[in-house]
């Protein structure tokens, strides 16, 4: 069974009632040092996702027009967070060169990127 850890905020419990209760489990109320404390769970790097983006989301000021902006957004940056973004945890490879997917977007990976879309149409599912 999935478990979900979260820290003390009460809405994520809210919304796991809501939402997965039924499929998973809830930590609930995990310490940001849980290593500190002997715990094998951790959301530090949900946290820190999150962190960016809503810095990200803070600077548009005005949000999104449309649920269809707000996918587009949030496609892009996984994209970028995979796939563009070297991460110091992996030794400065992105998470993609980690998991060994190759592609060859060259030295400036975001042009890349959106190079490799135009010529495979990469469409959603």
């Amino acid at each position: 069974m999935i478990t979900f850890v979260s820290d003390k905020f009460g809405n994520y419990k809210v919304a796991w009632k809501n939402l997965f209760s039924i499929v998973t489990k809830l930590r609930f109320g995990v310490p940001i040092a849980c290593i500190k404390y002997g715990l094998e769970h951790n959301n530090n790097a949900i946290e820190r996702y999150n962190g960016d983006l809503k810095s990200r989301i803070k600077i548009m000021r005005g949000g999104f027009r449309s649920d269809d902006g707000a996918e587009a957004f949030l496609n892009m940056k996984r994209i970028i967070h995979n796939f563009v973004n070297p991460h110091q945890s992996l030794e400065g490879k992105t998470p993609a060169e980690e998991a060994e997917i190759r592609l060859p977007l060259g030295r400036n990976k975001l042009f890349g990127i959106i190079r490799y879309w135009a010529k495979n149409r990469i469409t959603k599912r």
